[in-house]
This record gives C-alpha cells, sequence and structure tokens, in this order.
C-alpha cells in the first residue's frame, strides 16, 4: 500500500511533486496498486566524483524516494554504496532526506572501482534476511563497467530465480563503450542464459539532473509490468 499524500506533504514536503509524478507513471504502465520494495544501489568509485559534488547522486536518491512511497509503506530506501567493495549499506527516509546522500559519502573515504557482484550479493542479502514477500524493484545506478563481468553476468542470473528486478542506470558519455557490457547484460538470453529477463538498462547521459521527472520515471518502471507478468507465470513470485 502506498504512502498518503498527506503523509508525504507532512514528512517531506519537498518530494511531493515526484511522488504525484512517480504515481502517474505507474498508473499509465498498469502498476496502481502494485505493492514493490524499492532498492537504490550507488556507485562511489573514483569517477563518480563529479555527480556526488554536483548533486545528481542526491537528485536520484530523492526521486526513487518519491517512487518508492508509491510503492512501499515504510517510507525508507535500502541503500549500497559499493566501488571495489561494499563502502556502505544504510537507508534514506522521506523524513531525513534532504542531503543525506552527502552526509553518507562523507563518511565513506576511499572511492575504489566498480564490483558490480559485491553490490548485487548485499542486495540479495538484504532481501532475504527481510523476510519479504513482495517483489523488489532495485535501481542500480554506475557510470561504468563492472572489474569482473563473468562475477556481475553468474550474480544477475542466480538472482532470476528471486522476485528482484535490476533496473541499472547509466550517468556519464552515453557513447562510452564502458556501458558495451550493461547493454549486453540487458539482453542476456532467456531461458539459454537466465530463466526469465530480469533487467532493464537506461542511460541517463552526462547530467542526469537534466532527465524530466516523469521520463526518468517512465525509464524506471517501463520493463517492470513484463516482467512481473514472467515472475508471477514461473512461480518467482508467488503472490498475485
Amino acid at each position: 500500500m502506498a504512502i498518503s499524500l498527506r503523509t508525504v506533504e507532512e514528512s517531506a514536503p519537498a518530494l511531493v511533486s515526484l511522488y504525484k509524478t512517480a504515481g502517474v507513471s505507474l498508473r499509465k504502465h498498469g502498476l496502481e496498486g502494485q505493492r514493490a520494495a524499492v532498492y537504490l544501489v550507488v556507485d562511489h568509485s573514483g569517477s563518480m566524483r563529479p555527480y556526488f559534488r554536483d548533486g545528481s547522486v542526491q537528485a536520484l536518491a530523492d526521486r526513487v524516494l518519491g517512487l518508492s512511497a508509491q510503492l512501499d509503506d515504510d517510507g525508507r530506501v535500502p541503500v549500497v554504496f559499493f566501488s571495489t567493495g561494499i563502502d556502505a549499506e544504510t537507508t534514506i527516509d522521506l523524513a531525513d532526506h534532504q542531503g543525506r546522500i552527502e552526509r553518507i559519502a562523507a563518511g565513506l573515504g576511499h572511492m575504489g572501482k566498480t564490483s558490480y557482484h559485491l553490490a548485487m550479493d548485499a542486495v540479495i542479502d538484504h532481501y532475504l534476511d527481510s523476510g519479504a514477500d513482495a517483489p523488489a524493484l532495485v535501481v542500480f545506478q554506475t557510470d561504468g563497467g563492472p572489474l569482473s563481468r563473468l562475477a556481475a553476468e553468474k550474480w544477475l542470473c542466480k538472482a532470476a530465480r528471486l522476485p528482484l528486478f535490476w533496473q541499472f542506470v547509466g550517468f556519464g558519455d552515453p557513447g562510452s563503450r564502458q556501458f558495451d557490457f550493461l547493454r549486453r547484460l540487458d539482453e542476456l538470453p532467456v531461458p539459454a542464459k537466465r530463466p526469465l529477463d530480469n533487467a532493464g538498462f537506461f542511460h541517463a547521459g552526462h547530467d542526469p539532473r537534466r532527465v524530466p521527472d516523469d521520463v526518468l520515471y517512465d525509464r524506471l518502471v517501463g520493463e517492470f509490468p513484463a516482467w512481473l507478468a514472467a515472475a508471477r507465470a514461473q512461480g518467482v513470485i508467488r503472490s498475485a
């Protein structure tokens, strides 16, 4: 059940517009009333420094919070910061969202390289440990390819048996070959490699803050309905 507009107005007035826009996108994609956990995975590698500095990561976190308030009822999003390893596992909350990303990042220290599979493993563990029965939408932000492509592909294929959909979001040059792997990951064959298509990818460009809210939400949830249907058909999601 979604958090009410009144609750958002009282606890996070700056997110009211995002909450409303997310609701429009969910209705457009036939997802009104759908319950889902929402996760955010944030790339904390060295090349991400400009995106932390200019507010792009905070802006994405706020938008994800607005979406989560429409899909879940706890007012918080679990967040994994990753680079060479797991740099932080924490939450962002409606009532404490302003400047939250900056405060988290300030305590993390060294910005390393890019290990997708460790971040994926952290999300999987959190989901399983939570005992949740609702499906989950994982917004996975990165500005480049992983240290180990083999491990990232392996973890994605293993995770296809769980009620987790991975929506990858690229920051940076859309023409960069850094994203060739993510495009390939998005198109991994079914059922040869994985039992169902459990991932999407889109690019937010050099300045992700300039992507209009409605466009961003459409891209975040655009492939979610097809995955929900396939996951239900295969028994990955047991509840209707």
